[in-house]
């Protein structure tokens, strides 16, 4: 559990950088979607690499035509979360966003655990649950804050 907890981490101080540079990015080549575009495409090559070196085995058709439309949107959803980190990182700075985004995750995961949606199991929304959340969107409130 430990392991697994530093890893987490570790991804949430790599979000931050990643949404820095990728404005930077912005400046380069002059318009956020151009950024998120060439963000996502380096990533695309970067995990086409990894799958042909581990030599991840490709599913059947009948796996892929089985599954629900829905499993898709998350692609939907990195995308959307790349170009809106481009255009917000510059303006509100690394604290704020990656505050309001883990305010974000936060209540969502609440939910989400609550009613056991999209694969996770079902977790009840318990008072010190909540009480977290409430913390983590007041913690947003005071990292804004100049």
């Amino acid at each position: 559990m430990t392991f697994l907890l530093i890893c987490a981490i570790l991804i949430g101080v790599a979000l931050p950088v990643q949404s820095g540079l990728n404005a930077q990015l912005r400046i380069g080549v002059g318009h956020p979607m151009l950024a998120a575009f060439i963000s996502f495409a380096v990533g695309t090559v970067a995990l086409l690499g990894l799958n042909l070196i581990m030599r991840v085995p490709l599913p059947s058709s009948d796996a892929v035509g089985r599954m629900p439309w829905t499993y898709w949107i998350g692609g939907l959803l990195g995308a959307a979360y790349i170009y809106l980190a481009v255009i917000l990182a510059p303006r509100l700075g690394a604290a704020t966003l990656v505050a309001a985004i883990v305010a974000g995750q936060m209540v969502a995961s609440l939910v989400l655990d609550h009613f056991g949606l999209v694969g996770y199991p079902q977790q009840p929304v318990t008072s010190v649950r909540f009480l977290g959340a409430l913390l983590v969107m007041g913690g947003v409130v005071l990292i804004q804050r100049r």
